[in-house]
């Protein structure tokens, strides 16, 4: 079965990269109508939320119709609609960035939930399976997908700044993985690049308080660490968003490896071109019980700290 969200959730913020006012809108929407985002100050412009409207983009995820309207920063929203199981809405928001939030999608879970989730049984779900490994690619990094039961993400990142250092990570997203392992992992950058993408017009928004800034071995943002891995788990909290953007449920093992945006939705593209490497596959009641966001409600929340920043209008 298909679901949507039951009620408009609304959220207000600043655009992480273009430091710009922005409201932000989830609505309910029919049962096949998938993700799609509308610029409500471009005339309510749709842009579908799939993998082959991302265009290349510095340090996010960025939607493009075609036709001149874009959005950018939308991997936390989607890992919020990921991880809670909505499948159908219209997003609407009013500029061309994603409000940062707190710089997880912890707020966004919190809004979704309070509105609550409606089911669409009429509409049967279908699911992406995956038959064969697809592996990219770039540097010393690499994604891949492989064959599993359902999602499974296994990821590792390494740096040289002892804050972050070298952390890995593997989750089965089954039971509400998403909302008690992910949802409230910030995104992070270090000191010293803050000023350099600032230079090139990006990090505008950036405070301490929407990233996790750190500097060698120190933790700059107030509060420090909300987990001794929550660098890698963010990487993980955007790996569930990008795959999103596949516009269905992947039953598979995602393997990242020095991974982001970019090469995530490269595996996309490289999974689609490859015919014999996946089927779709209808989702019985089996398989949905083990899907990101099966059981999820707003009792999962409950003994979770409350986001910080959370900006629900």
């Amino acid at each position: 079965m298909q679901t949507t969200i039951a009620q408009k959730a609304q959220f207000r913020g600043v655009g992480l990269h273009s430091g710009a006012a922005v409201r932000l809108a989830i609505l309910p929407a029919p049962a096949g109508h998938g993700i799609v985002f509308a610029r409500t100050d471009l005339g309510g412009a749709r842009i579908p939320a799939r993998w082959d409207h991302v265009t290349p983009s510095q340090l996010c995820t960025l939607l493009d119709n075609g036709q001149g309207a874009t959005v950018s920063t939308v991997e936390h929203v989607m890992a919020a609609l990921a991880g809670t199981g909505i499948r159908n809405a219209l997003v609407e928001v009013n500029g061309p960035e994603v409000p940062i939030l707190d710089g997880s999608s912890e707020p966004f879970v919190r809004g979704i939930l309070a509105a609550g989730i409606s089911e669409q049984p009429e509409a049967a779900l279908r699911a992406i399976r995956i038959l064969r490994p697809v592996e990219v690619h770039h540097g010393q990094g690499f994604a891949r997908l492989s064959p599993a039961e359902h999602l499974e993400i296994h990821f590792d990142i390494d740096f040289a700044d002892a804050a972050i250092g070298h952390q890995e990570k593997k989750l089965d997203m089954a039971n509400g993985a998403f909302v008690h392992e992910l949802m409230d992992s910030r995104t992070f950058c270090r000191q010293s690049d803050v000023v350099q993408m600032q230079q090139n017009g990006l990090a505008l928004g950036g405070t301490y308080l929407n990233a996790v800034v750190i500097d060698g071995d120190k933790v700059l943002s107030p509060g420090g660490l909300r987990h001794s891995d929550e660098a890698v788990r963010h990487k993980m909290l955007d790996a569930v968003g990008d795959l999103a953007l596949a516009g269905a449920p992947i039953l598979g093992r995602y393997t990242g490896h020095r991974a982001g945006h970019a090469m995530t939705n490269k595996l996309l593209h490289a999974l689609f071109a490859a015919p014999d490497a996946w089927e779709w596959t209808t989702v019985t009641p089996a398989i949905y019980g083990h899907l990101p966001g099966a059981g999820v409600a707003a009792g999962a929340l409950h003994g979770l700290h409350p986001a910080q920043q959370l900006a629900v209008a």
